[in-house]
């Protein structure tokens, strides 16, 4: 039985899984998404999104606060400024594990672990672009349109023209090849 067992392990000791947890949180944190087995991934999930909470509030001791478990200073102050306002109004759930398939060398279970707001596909904002995009079709054409349109079919009847009159140009070129022809073919 595994009761008030929360903390996964790993199978490693605690300096080693500290270590591993504040480097995994520093890649997340510095592309956004990484992969790795289920199980850190999930043990990972525990460890960032307090951090993330801490740094809603831009102050000094949350600062040092999570310069404590990250223990380096890039990724607390890209935190601070990138990922914070970004995840404002977010009550939480800052992280998406996405399971993968199996790793080929072990066998291991493997997902993608990444911050929710810094993906374009899953986004709420991104599915209310493509709507407006297919509104914008029903809306009446605007004058700057209109203006638009009309100059570009004026402009392609004479380049068309143009291209006739020099269709006609190289036949007789073609004639004379092949009556040079016919003189050889005589002879």
């Amino acid at each position: 039985m595994r009761h008030r067992k929360k903390i996964n392990h790993l199978g490693r000791k605690s300096a080693h899984r500290k270590s591993m947890m504040a480097n995994m949180a520093c890649s997340l944190i510095e592309h956004k998404r990484i992969n790795t087995t289920v199980a850190k991934a999930k043990a990972l999930r525990t460890f960032v999104e307090p951090l993330v909470t801490k740094s809603k509030t831009d102050t000094t001791h949350n600062r040092r606060l999570v310069f404590a478990k990250l223990r380096d200073k890039h990724a607390v102050s890209e935190l601070f400024r990138e990922v914070a306002p970004k995840v404002a109004e977010r009550p939480g759930g800052y992280t998406r594990v996405i399971k993968l398939g199996h790793r080929l060398g072990d066998a291991a279970e493997m997902a993608m672990i990444e911050l929710v707001d810094f993906n374009e596909l899953y986004s709420p904002k991104g599915k209310k672009k493509k709507k407006s995009t297919r509104r914008a079709g029903k809306s009446k054409p605007s004058e700057t349109e209109t203006k638009v349109e009309a100059p570009v079919v004026e402009e392609k009847a004479p380049k068309v023209e143009a291209k006739e009159d020099k269709a006609p140009k190289a036949e007789p070129k073609e004639d004379n090849a092949t009556g040079e022809e016919t003189k050889d073919a005589e002879k």
